[in-house]
Formats: structure tokens, C-alpha cells, sequence
């Protein structure tokens, strides 16, 4: 007689049966498109404070994203793990783990994030802007707005909770509704809040941050109620099994810890590069033309890529979970393929129109566009690479294999641009471009090493599993 769990019907089971082409496709487009309609935030952000303010609001905004990044992605780790749990234990059908798991999240992100993000990103925000070599005028800029990121981070960190469970258990339509509703939430409020309407000041950049707060607050509490009224795939555990467990915290952490050593090695990455974009001579202009170009314009292609990162990384653990491995590697390739024609799509427009595009963020200075032109043009090639990198990163994060990925990161993301960086600035002053085209080598080593790994296949032999339940 077996001792496995009876396998649940509240899962898709299309995902890991039939056609792998529909399987990626049906996790990926809700995700795609969610990531471009709420990356629409940043860019609306961007439009308007550079509208409003100028363009050191511009590079406040990126140099305060990339700094906030640094902590919120190393928190975020927990989320990698959580998805590898919940996408092997939601393949194989046993509900009960996964409902587990998501409590556990639960619990540690709110410890995180009053206990960590709040107290601590407020009191060392100047500290980290210096850090940055932000000038002056844009530390004025950002200070407050990075406060109020930190402060408000819960809401940000209860979303990618709440989306990063429902994913993982193959429902990649409750995170875009609740993805739209953050960003029609967050753009009513930063028109009102940047610009000012009726009694409400203008409050400019801060404005943005309290929009962006607001709107994840606001979304979180619609998405935690879905599972607290077992509305959603993901359900909380019985009364019983609410206690603290430090052993899944520990399954989290040991997924989790190596992809938030990751993301934290690629935002130290960017703010090392923007310490050395900050020493170039016209380092206001440079930092505004990386903010919109890099952060923004190419996250176009980036959304995409991420989306179909967390599409291969669900379909590959559930596929584990369900017992076929095979099956993950026709996941990759159907994915790749997906991402490398948007790159294609994105990287023409990048060559042909860069005014058009620059001049959406109010981006009309000469000597900001003529930086920002050169940037886009590294870029439109870098697309091709980052897209393939990221697939198989997912790929590999959704086996368990979450420390290949960091290690090719701190190769990839570190050692080659801020090596290079550094070789080009000991050799004589250093210039944009060769910043830009240490970000592209990057970019290209990061694919080729991930996809070197992938292939080798010994994710296959990795275990995922809980102790059992104590009520």
C-alpha cells in the first residue's frame, strides 16, 4: 500500500501533460504581459518626474531602484524558494505542502520586512546614496524617495510573495489581474501626487514612491484575502499547522539563499557601475541616459525575458515533480525561442527610433540624448543574450539547482564588467562606452555559462521535499 498523498485536483494538470509549446505559452503570456503593464509604472514615473522635475529626477529614480533592489531582492530570495517547493509538491499534486509552504513565506516575509527593510533601509539610505557617488542634486532628489520605498516595501514584498506561490502552482492569471489593478492604482495616484491636483501639492519624485507604496499595499491585502477565503489556488494550512516551522524555513533558505546571493551580486553589480558611470565627466547626464536607457527602455526586453524565466522555471518543477524530466528540456527551448524574437523585435526599434523613445521620458538635452543613443545601440545586441541567460536561469532555478545560476552571476555580472571597468579605468579615463560594452560581454558570458550548465543536466538528481506535518 503507498504512503503517497492523494494527489489534488485543485492543480492544472495541463501544465505537466500535453503539449509543452501550450504549457509554456499558457504560463508565460499572463506573466509577460504583466510585467510590461506593470513595468508601464516605471516608465510612467520616469516620464513624469523627467517632465516635472527635470532629468535629475530621472537619475534619482534609478540610482534609488537600484539601491532598493539590492535589499528587496536579497529578501526576495525566500520567493526563489518558495517557488521550487511549490512547483514540485503543486506536479505532484499534494496540496497540503504546498499550503504549508506558503504560510512559512508568509511569516518570514513579514518578519522581513518590519523587522529588516523598514528600520534599517531608512537610517543607511544616505549612507547607500553616497555609495552610488550620486551628485548632489540627484541625492536631493532621491533621499526621501528611497525612504519611502523602504517604509512602504511590505507591499512591494507581499506581492511577489503572493504572485511568486500563485506561478509556481500554475496560476499565472490571478498575479496579472492583480498585477493591472497594482498598476491602474499606482499611475491614478502618481498623476495626482507628482504633479499635484486640488488641495494635494506637487510632491515630484517622492510623489512616485508613495504611489508605488499605496497601489502594493493596497494590492496585497486583495491578494492575501483571495487566500485566506480560498479563492486561489494556494489556500492557508489548517488551524494546526499555522505554528512557526523552522524546518521549511530552513527548505526556503536552502533553495532560496543561493538566488538571493544572486540578485544581490547583480544589483551590487549595477551599483558598481553606476559608481563608475558617477566618475565620468558628464556623470549627471551619463547616470539619467543609464536610467532611462538601461533601467527602463531595455526592460522591454527584460520583462519578457523575466517572464519567461518564472514560465521555465514553473513548468520545469512541476515537470520534476510529476516525474518527467525530459520534459524540461523542450521547455527550454520552447521559451528561448519565444524570448529571442522579442529581443529581435525590441532591438530594431532601439536602432531605427532612439529619439522617439527618449523623448517619451521628456529626454531632450543633447548631450543626455547623445549618451543615451550610444547606450541603446550596445543594448539592441546585448537583448539576444540576456534573453537566453535568463530562460535558463529559470530553468535551472525551477530544478532546485539555485547555486549554478549564482555562480555564473558573480563570473558573469562582476567579474567581467566591473573587471573591465576597472582594467579601462587603470589604463586611462575611462569613457561610456567602454562601460557599455563591458555590460554587453557580460551579458554574452552570462548566456553561454548558463546554458552550458543547463545542458549538463545534473539537476536531474535533485530532491525537493518537507519533514512531515505537525499539527
Amino acid at each position: 500500500m503507498s504512503d503517497a498523498p492523494p494527489r489534488s485536483s485543485r492543480f492544472d494538470r495541463t501544465i505537466v501533460d500535453g503539449p509543452v509549446g501550450r504549457a509554456v505559452w499558457k504560463m508565460a503570456w499572463p506573466t509577460l504581459l504583466q510585467n510590461v503593464i506593470g513595468g508601464m509604472q516605471g516608465l510612467i514615473d520616469h516620464a513624469m518626474v523627467g517632465h516635472y522635475v527635470g532629468y535629475t529626477a530621472n537619475a534619482a529614480i534609478g540610482v534609488s531602484l537600484q539601491v532598493f533592489l539590492v535589499v528587496i531582492v536579497f529578501i526576495g530570495s525566500l520567493y526563489t524558494g518558495l517557488g521550487v517547493l511549490v512547483a514540485r509538491f503543486a506536479g505532484a499534486g499534494d496540496a497540503e505542502k504546498v499550503d504549508r509552504t506558503f504560510y512559512q513565506a508568509l511569516l518570514a516575509t513579514l518578519g522581513a520586512a518590519f523587522g529588516i527593510v523598514a528600520p534599517v533601509g531608512y537610517l543607511a539610505a544616505p549612507a547607500l546614496l553616497d555609495l552610488v557617488k550620486a551628485s548632489p542634486a540627484v541625492q536631493q532628489e532621491a533621499l526621501s524617495y528611497l525612504r519611502v520605498m523602504f517604509v512602504g516595501g511590505v507591499g512591494m514584498l507581499g506581492y511577489f510573495l503572493l504572485a511568486g506561490a500563485l506561478r509556481a502552482a500554475g496560476d499565472a492569471q490571478t498575479p496579472l489581474r492583480l498585477g493591472l489593478a497594482m498598476t491602474v492604482l499606482n499611475v491614478g495616484l502618481n498623476i495626482t501626487l507628482i504633479g499635484g491636483a486640488g488641495p494635494i501639492p506637487a510632491l515630484g519624485t517622492v510623489g512616485a514612491a508613495i504611489g508605488t507604496a499605496i497601489a502594493s499595499l493596497i494590492v496585497t491585502g486583495t491578494g492575501l484575502w483571495l487566500i485566506v477565503s480560498k479563492k486561489a489556488v494556494v489556500h492557508l494550512p489548517p488551524p494546526g499547522l499555522r505554528q512557526f516551522d523552522p524546518g521549511i524555513l530552513r527548505s526556503l533558505l536552502r533553495f532560496g539563499l543561493p538566488a538571493g546571493l544572486q540578485g544581490v551580486a547583480m544589483n551590487v553589480a549595477g551599483v558598481l557601475l553606476l559608481r563608475f558611470i558617477g566618475g565620468l565627466p558628464q556623470s549627471a547626464a551619463a547616470q539619467a541616459a543609464y536610467a532611462v536607457g538601461y533601467t527602463e527602455l531595455f526592460s522591454f526586453i527584460t520583462w519578457t525575458s523575466v517572464g519567461l524565466m518564472g514560465a521555465a522555471a514553473a513548468v520545469v518543477g512541476q515537470s520534476l515533480g510529476a516525474g518527467k524530466p525530459d520534459r524540461c528540456m523542450a521547455a527550454v527551448r520552447v521559451a528561448s525561442r519565444m524570448g529571442l524574437g522579442v529581443a529581435a523585435f525590441i532591438g530594431v526599434l532601439f536602432v531605427v527610433i532612439p529619439r522617439w523613445l527618449l523623448a517619451a521620458f521628456g529626454m531632450t538635452d543633447p548631450e543626455v540624448v547623445g549618451i543615451a543613443i550610444e547606450l541603446l545601440r550596445y543594448l539592441a545586441f546585448s537583448g539576444f543574450f540576456i534573453s537566453v541567460a535568463l530562460v535558463h536561469t529559470g530553468a535551472l532555478q525551477g530544478t532546485g539547482d539555485t547555486r549554478s545560476p549564482l555562480y555564473i552571476s558573480l563570473a558573469s555580472q562582476i567579474g567581467v564588467p566591473i573587471g573591465l571597468c576597472t582594467l579601462f579605468a587603470a589604463t586611462g579615463t575611462l569613457e561610456a562606452h567602454e562601460i557599455w560594452t563591458a555590460i554587453v560581454l557580460g551579458h554574452v558570458s552570462r548566456a553561454a555559462l548558463s546554458v552550458v550548465v543547463f545542458r549538463r543536466g545534473k539537476w536531474r538528481q535533485i530532491a525537493v521535499d518537507l519533514g512531515p506535518a505537525t499539527a
